[in-house]
């Protein structure tokens, strides 16, 4: 496995906030990607069990048995097929704003994620996370899910933490 620029996100220290943002392209129709970021039947293939409302004011409740994370928020964006936006929390936790857009190019689907966190939290290991929860995506559309991909995780977060350094 090997983070490359082409294929990672960037990280960003925006002073009042961290961002992360990770674009893919994927073989794959937008509808078809669009549910597997919103049918719990899909999301547990390659993030986390779920509960989903799937509209604007809807909540969101995806549970992370292994890690006992648990996000429990509400969809403040919501355009099938194209838009979705929660924040990465619960309950008192800070705004961790989370959006996902997906653009029809032809037979493909380019995904664009940010997140964005609290100048206080770890924003490469934020976006290592993701990068490894895509690679995860990117094998449940071919029908092969995957485990959390650890070495590419690790390798990731030394490429995001590298970015804030320059």
């Amino acid at each position: 496995m090997n983070v490359s620029d082409a294929e990672a996100g960037t990280v960003m220290d925006l002073g009042d906030r961290l961002e992360a943002r990770l674009e893919r392209i994927i073989d794959h129709d937008r509808r078809e990607v669009w549910r597997m970021l919103t049918d719990p039947a899909a999301l547990v293939n390659w993030l986390a069990p779920a509960e989903i409302d799937a509209r604007k004011g809807g909540r969101i409740h995806i549970d992370f048995p292994e890690s006992g994370a648990i996000i429990d928020s509400r969809i403040v964006e919501f355009d099938p097929p194209g838009l979705l936006a929660y924040s990465w929390s619960s309950g008192g936790e800070p705004e961790r704003p989370l959006r996902w857009q997906l653009e029809s190019l032809g037979t493909e689907t380019r995904l664009a994620l940010t997140l964005r966190l609290p100048p206080d939290e770890d924003i490469a290991k934020a976006a290592a996370g993701w990068d490894a929860h895509l690679e995860m995506l990117l094998a449940a559309l071919e029908g092969v899910p995957i485990h959390f991909p650890v070495d590419h995780f690790l390798e990731a977060r030394r490429f995001y933490g590298e970015q804030l350094q320059r």
